[in-house]
């Protein structure tokens, strides 16, 4: 049987959708030969006062078996390079995120103030407790470093002025990055192996600084499950890995600690010991203890809150522009 052609307006119709689209109906959707595994959608931008652009959700690291861990990266006016500031979250290894930090409403904006003044900021994740215990989420943040050291030209970054911030477990993991540096990747993520993963300066907000010291009446149960281990049935070795208090040596950055008096979380001699041991091995660090105030600067009213939060953050600025931009 001959086969039968469409009407002649058939074709011609045809002819002109395919020609407004540009794309034929038998190449979508469009294939690859190979399993594509990217992520197709265009960078997500966010505009903020100031010229400020965050691209949000940026992968940096993929280990098999778990979730892409991303970072909201926010760039200031301007071709830089610029100094680079990650911060990284708390939530007792076990929640948070990149967006939220203590009594801050909005967080993101006060790290889009913090790029306006100069710097890139990348606000990273990292894989919490309830997915992989210790050294899993140390293992990310040292990735996000390296990520961002490799693609220091693409993101305006000045590689050689890094500094490093967290409060509570990001505090934690802050120091932690920042004391016990240098080494090869010891994680599943080996990328960008080339790539140092030490910083010029750190800052802590009311963090653990040494697992050994902290008092059974804390916070045992966020500990335990970071750990993988009960208090007192905890290998030592385990410990110290654990612990920035362990690792100080004189090869350390300058650091920044921050805590308050009444904080029943996370006590105050946690950071007065990190501070003291420092100063021991001759590291400049300053340790700032703010009177009446406890874990995320809640105080007894918003009024005291509000002042001790925002006292932190200025002193937490200052440290960068002291630490990052002088002497560029």
């Amino acid at each position: 049987m001959r086969e039968r052609k469409a009407p002649a307006f058939v074709r011609v119709m045809a002819m002109a959708l395919l020609a407004v689209t540009g794309v034929a109906r038998a190449q979508s959707p469009a294939t690859s030969p190979e399993p594509a595994l990217g992520d197709p959608m265009p960078e997500r931008v966010v505009n903020f006062a100031n010229g400020v652009k965050v691209s949000t959700d940026i992968s940096f690291s993929t280990v098999p078996g778990y979730r892409p861990i991303t970072l909201d990266l926010y760039r200031p006016k301007g071709d830089g390079p610029w100094p680079l500031v990650i911060y990284v979250h708390g939530g007792g290894w076990m929640a948070g995120h990149t967006r939220q930090s203590g009594a801050f409403s909005d967080f993101t904006a006060v790290l889009a103030d913090l790029s306006a003044r100069g710097y890139v900021v990348a606000s990273l994740e990292y894989r919490l407790s309830g997915e992989a215990p210790f050294p899993a989420a140390i293992d990310d943040v040292r990735s996000g470093i390296r990520f961002l050291k490799a693609n220091a030209s693409s993101y305006g970054i000045d590689a050689k002025h890094v500094a490093i911030w967290g409060g509570s477990a990001g505090g934690q993991l802050a120091a932690l990055a920042a004391l016990d540096c240098g080494h090869a990747p010891g994680g599943e993520d080996k990328s960008n192996i080339g790539e140092n993963d030490c910083v010029q300066g750190a800052v802590g907000w009311y963090g653990v600084y040494d697992f050994a010291t902290m008092p059974q009446s804390a916070i045992p149960r966020a500990e335990n499950t970071y750990l993988d281990c009960i208090k007192g049935a905890c290998p030592p070795e385990r410990i110290a890995a654990a612990s920035p208090a362990s690792h100080v040596d004189a090869k350390d950055p300058p650091m920044l600690l921050i805590h308050g008096t009444e904080d029943k979380t996370v006590p105050v001699t946690q950071s007065q010991e990190l501070a003291a041991k420092l100063k021991s091995a001759h590291i400049p660090v300053t340790l700032e203890i703010i009177s009446g105030v406890g874990h995320s600067w809640i105080g007894a009213d918003a009024a005291a809150t509000r002042a001790a939060s925002l006292r932190a953050l200025d002193l937490t600025f200052r440290f960068f522009d002291a630490q990052l931009k002088a002497g560029r």
